[in-house]
């Protein structure tokens, strides 16, 4: 059976957030290798990926390099620091990318920046965003949070995630 996998701010070839979310990286290479080598670990080719923003700050050119290095089907919910056009990251080898938020079976709100919710209203959301900042959880039951930062820097699986929030 395919999964279906969430993260957020990647931020791949973006050495200043080492230094502004504490990642526990050297230096960017270093940053980059390890998410995709976790990627490509929890990740068949057959999955999905939903990448709710903050793909990549690397150039044109090696941002379509990574994103083909990553296994998986991957669609891009857009963040403020992914800048190119949607057809470009198409054409990177994302299924799909959409500069707005989604809504995933009829319940899950994806994107990425919070989205306010709350439990009289039918749905949940899955974000990114917010990195480190202690305002916002890791997860509620009405919200999970898949900044790299709060998930070990490795795609966060879909089951797992409905588990951790008591949705069945």
């Amino acid at each position: 059976m395919k999964k279906t996998f969430f993260i957020a701010d990647t931020h791949f070839g973006d050495s200043a957030i080492i230094d502004y979310e504490n990642r526990p990286f050297a230096d960017v290479q270093e940053m980059d290798d390890t998410i995709i080598r976790n990627w490509n670990r929890a990740v068949s080719d057959g999955d999905r990926v939903f990448v709710v923003g903050d793909f990549s700050a690397c150039g044109r050119e090696k941002t379509a390099d990574i994103c083909r290095s990553l296994n998986g089907r991957k669609y891009l919910i857009m963040g403020n620091h992914d800048t190119e056009s949607e057809q470009f990251y198409i054409s990177c080898g994302f299924e799909n990318a959409v500069c707005y938020p989604i809504i995933l079976d009829g319940f899950w709100i994806l994107s990425h920046e919070p989205m306010y919710v709350n439990s009289n209203m039918p749905y949940a959301n899955i974000f990114g965003h917010v990195h480190g900042n202690p305002i916002y959880t890791d997860f509620s039951k009405q919200s999970f949070c898949v900044c790299c930062e709060r998930i070990g820097y490795t795609p966060a699986e879909f089951e797992e995630i409905k588990r951790r929030m008591g949705v069945k």
